[in-house]
């Protein structure tokens, strides 16, 4: 038995500019916790407000693991290039229940700003 939804939604997301050199970059990112012994096969949907919708972006989790994908790196989307400074909403599908969570740094300011929220889930 797993924990969670197999459909969680994240309407406010946004992936900042990369920032000014330094230790850290401008990313958001998402969060997925996979509590069942099942691996979870996870479909991403993009949507914008200006262009079409970008979907079955493909991760996968393994069963009582965890992953951290980064949006700003490609490779962890099948090559999806997320872009930046668009808002967007995502849509998240699991063949298996599973929990998500997304996050965001904003470095382009002195004062950094992180955030951190836990998806709606639908079903």
């Amino acid at each position: 038995m797993s924990d969670g939804s197999r459909i969680w939604l994240i309407p406010d997301a946004y992936m900042p500019a990369a920032g000014p050199p330094g230790p850290y970059q401008g990313h958001e990112s998402l969060c997925v916790l996979n509590t069942g012994t099942a691996e979870a096969s996870i479909s991403l949907a993009f949507y914008f407000a200006d262009r079409p919708a970008v979907k079955d972006v493909r991760i996968r989790v393994g069963g009582e693991r965890c992953l951290h994908v980064r949006f700003d790196r490609p490779e962890m989307l099948g090559g999806f290039v997320v872009p930046r400074e668009i808002p967007y909403g995502l849509r998240v599908e699991s063949d298996v229940p599973v929990v998500v969570q997304h996050s965001r740094l904003d470095v382009t300011q002195a004062n950094m700003a992180f955030l951190s929220v836990v998806g709606h889930p639908r079903g």
